[in-house]
């Protein structure tokens, strides 16, 4: 038949149309579950698919003589596959899926008598489910259903999620069986990838980016670590006595630990307790490879984090900012908590939101929204229009006796390291002399003081013996309503009522025990920190026996954060030795001589140091020269 002119104008037109949006918009934004700017709950969750695919990563890390396989446990909307639609993925990867949970609840995944997933922790799959999107949970290998062996952040642990995203991208096989079974294909899929996760799980969101795999468009890390050397040292100071072996060995199922001995001494014997950067350490870092990261990515981190410290989402976020990496971040009062259970609401909304723009291709706004949400006290935010905040000038402060701020530092002070205290002691006796540290204050501020970012201290001392480990904190002094970071919930407190987040089934429940801040009164507030080991001054990669007698400059690394000093308070910065509980000590105990003329405080300041007040001479603290955590095993970090 041959069409009019005008007909066949209108025609082809309606094909371009066409064309030009299936381009735009992922072939997963359908019409029937996005309205009114986001994705709707209309698909069913009783009846949606519940399957586990195993994926093969391309590894033998235990050494069976066949490729390790991964299980995904996937739970997706049964409707769009019957209509030739296909979905994105919100994947969470974990070791803990069967050992140790997920959430506030620690749930575990659950099955039924013929293996099939019954239960997904969280609150993904209830939510995210019905709006279109398939969840996929990913036992890493040697955890739960997965063969092969933990290898603590290494090319095992990140294979067994790029090898689920180059499945649901055709790039990789999948089978019905860990072993044997049929291949299996993920039609359902369109290939687009989002990865979530707290602790361990944000970790691996973090080195799989880092591969910049095909696929892969956004990752939330929540309280992830960006380079194992700073989950175990900090320049060299041991944070704990033990090995990435030993959280292997927390994880690894009971199958898989009798074939893994050979990998877990490998992770021994690459961590040696001398702090020195190995070998095993630089196959962990991520951060050396955020150039390759495509993906978008939605930083959250607890500023009071002892656990997977500051500094790993610090420089995580200054490397992806380097490279022009869209990014958001929110920052809390709390430790080692999801955000889930300190600001509830705003998270799913701003959550589902994120995924709905960088998953489902909907123009909602959310990249355009303020880049940093901040807690400035517990349940109170603010946000910023980026990160560091707008005006954050790195300003050098002297370091003069007993006073922060000097014109200019002269003279020395002392201290001998005591291991048996720590930085909460220091803080409360900070005008107090005391042998085991030196404290440098300012006066009273007359306005508010903040600090964006991540600030250091370059040191010039002297040791009395052949090792010595130091200690910076910075310290608001003056009275205030914190979060309870050091209490059980870090935070927070979990309570008997529940809310709902998405659609339950009788085996998996949408409904979560709610949780409220878990406040305390203080009158002074650590809140950032660095620690080194003297031995390391020149280089991560080998330690030195030091010299007695002999002056040392070494610039210790501050925790990153984002904290106001109000008007009224006074900033502190005390410098020690042992940091009780958080560092372990040197086999001696030094006593330290700082050169002040030759030290300095360098700190991310909005405005500037023009917002301290005149320094002013303070007494009373141990000066000479002026004639002129407990120590024991590797923390799970869940």
């Amino acid at each position: 038949m041959i069409l009019r002119r005008s007909r066949l104008v209108a025609v082809l037109a309606t094909l371009l149309l066409g064309l030009a949006a299936s381009l735009v918009a992922p072939a997963s934004a359908h019409a029937s579950a996005v309205r009114d700017g986001a994705s709707q709950p209309v698909y069913s969750y009783a009846n949606a698919v519940r399957e586990t695919v195993w994926v093969d990563t391309g590894l033998d890390t235990d050494g069976a003589g066949h490729h390790d396989r991964v299980a995904a446990d996937i739970i997706r909307p049964s409707e769009p596959a019957k209509a030739g639609q296909k979905v994105p993925v919100i994947m969470d990867a974990s070791p803990y899926y069967s050992c140790c949970g997920r959430g506030n609840e620690n749930q575990v995944k659950t099955y039924d008598s013929q293996g099939h997933p019954v239960q997904f922790p969280l609150f993904y799959d209830n939510y995210f489910v019905p709006r279109g999107y398939a969840v996929v949970l990913v036992d890493l290998a040697g955890t739960n259903r997965s063969n092969g062996c933990v290898d603590v952040g290494g090319q095992s642990d990140v294979d067994s999620a790029k090898a689920v995203i180059d499945w649901l991208n055709g790039r990789a096989t999948g089978y019905s069986a860990l072993t044997g079974g049929s291949t299996v294909k993920a039609g359902w899929a369109n290939g687009t990838v989002g990865m979530i996760g707290k602790s361990w799980d944000g970790t691996i969101a973090n080195g799989v980016a880092a591969t910049g795999v095909a696929g892969l468009k956004t990752i939330v890390p929540i309280s992830a670590i960006s380079s194992w050397y700073d989950y175990y040292r900090s320049q060299g100071a041991p944070l704990y006595s033990g090995t990435p072996a030993d959280l292997a060995g927390e994880v690894e199922s009971q199958s898989a630990s009798g074939k893994c001995g050979a990998e877990q001494r490998q992770l021994a014997a690459g961590a040696p307790y001398d702090g020195d950067w190995t070998s095993l350490w630089q196959q962990r870092d991520y951060v050396a490879a955020a150039k390759k990261v495509k993906a978008s990515v939605f930083v959250v981190h607890g500023m009071q984090d002892l656990n997977v410290r500051t500094i790993n989402f610090g420089q995580w976020w200054n490397a992806l900012a380097a490279d022009g990496v869209q990014r958001k971040i929110w920052l809390s009062e709390t430790g080692h908590v999801d955000p889930f259970d300190y600001r509830r609401a705003d998270w799913v909304n701003t959550l589902h939101s994120w995924f709905d723009h960088y998953l489902l291709g909907v123009d909602n706004g959310i990249q355009n929204a303020p880049m940093a949400d901040i807690e400035r006290a517990p349940d109170q935010w603010s946000t910023d229009a980026s990160w560091p905040a707008p005006g954050t000038v790195t300003s050098t402060l002297a370091l003069g006796p007993g006073v922060l701020g000097a014109p200019a530092g002269s003279g020395t002070v002392s201290f001998t390291d005591d291991p048996g205290k720590g930085e909460n002691t220091w803080a409360a006796e900070v005008d107090q002399n005391t042998p085991e540290k030196t404290a440098f204050t300012t006066g009273p501020l007359t306005r508010d003081l903040r600090m964006s970012g991540t600030g250091s201290v370059t040191l010039t001392v002297t040791p009395s013996t052949t090792s010595a480990h130091l200690s910076a904190v910075l310290v608001d002094l003056g009275p205030a309503t914190i979060r309870n970071y050091q209490g059980a919930g870090e935070g927070i407190s979990t309570l008997t009522t529940r809310s709902c987040w998405g659609e339950s089934t009788a085996g998996d429940s949408a409904c979560f025990l709610d949780t409220a801040a878990d406040t305390t009164q203080v009158d002074e507030t650590v809140f950032s920190r660095g620690w080194a080991d003297l031995g390391h001054y020149a280089s991560l990669d080998h330690g030195v026996t030091l010299t007695p007698g002999q002056p040392y400059t070494i610039t210790l690394q501050l925790a990153s954060t984002d904290h106001v000093v109000p008007a009224g308070h006074r900033l502190a910065l005390i410098v020690a030795g042992t940091d009780n509980g958080l560092i372990d000590p040197p086999d001696t105990t030094p006593t330290v001589t700082v050169d002040l003329a030759n030290s300095a405080l360098h700190l991310p300041l909005v405005g500037g140091a023009g917002r301290l007040p005149a320094p002013g001479r303070r007494t009373g603290l141990p000066v000479s020269g002026l004639t002129g955590r407990p120590n024991g095993s590797v923390s799970d970090f869940r």
